[in-house]
C-alpha cells in the first residue's frame, strides 16, 4: 500500500524539500553498505553532508519552528536531533557497517516521523501568522541545496 502524498503548508514546505535530499542521504548510506564501500568512505561522505546541509537544517527547525511550540511532539523532534548529532559523531569518530546503518535507520525514522506526525501537528497548532512569519524567516535564509558529492560510493565499489 502506498502512501498518500502529504499537503504541506506553503510556508514550510522548504523543510520538507530538504527532507527529500535526506532521505536520499540515507539511501546512498544503506547503498554503499550493501554494495561494500569502505566505511571511511561512507564516513567522509557523512561528514560532508552534515556540514553542508544537516545541521544548518536542524538549527532552521530548531530557532524558527520547534521554538513556538513547547509540547511533546516537539520536545521528541529535539531529543531527535540530539540523538542523530550523537550518533554522527560515533560515525565521523570510528565508523562502522553499524554505526553507519543505525544512523541512515535514525534519520530516516526522523524525517518521516518530523512529515507525517510532527509538521501536521504543528500546522494545526501555529496561527497561519506564525507559519507566515516562519516561511518569511526559512526564505530569507535558505540556500539552495545542492549535494554535489564527487565520490559516488553507493554507485559500485571502488
Amino acid at each position: 500500500m502506498s502512501q498518500k502524498p502529504l499537503k504541506r503548508n506553503i510556508h514550510i514546505v522548504e523543510l520538507s524539500k530538504d527532507h527529500h535530499f535526506t532521505l536520499l542521504f540515507c539511501w546512498k548510506i544503506r547503498q554503499g553498505l550493501k554494495r561494500g564501500a569502505d566505511p571511511e568512505r561512507i564516513r567522509n561522505y557523512v561528514a560532508y553532508f552534515r556540514e553542508q546541509h544537516m545541521r544548518e537544517h536542524f538549527r532552521e527547525e530548531e530557532e524558527l519552528l520547534f521554538s513556538a511550540v513547547k509540547d511533546e511532539q516537539v520536545d521528541k523532534a529535539w531529543e531527535d536531533h540530539r540523538q542523530i548529532n550523537r550518533l554522527a559523531d560515533q560515525v565521523v569518530e570510528k565508523p562502522t557497517a553499524e554505526n553507519l546503518q543505525q544512523l541512515a535507520d535514525m534519520v530516516d525514522d526522523h524525517v518521516r516521523y518530523e512529515e507525517r506526525t510532527l509538521f501536521p501537528h504543528l500546522e494545526q497548532v501555529l496561527t497561519e501568522e506564525q507559519l507566515e512569519k516562519i516561511g518569511k524567516a526559512i526564505t530569507e535564509q535558505k540556500e539552495p541545496v545542492a549535494d554535489d558529492y564527487e565520490d559516488a560510493f553507493w554507485l559500485s565499489e571502488r
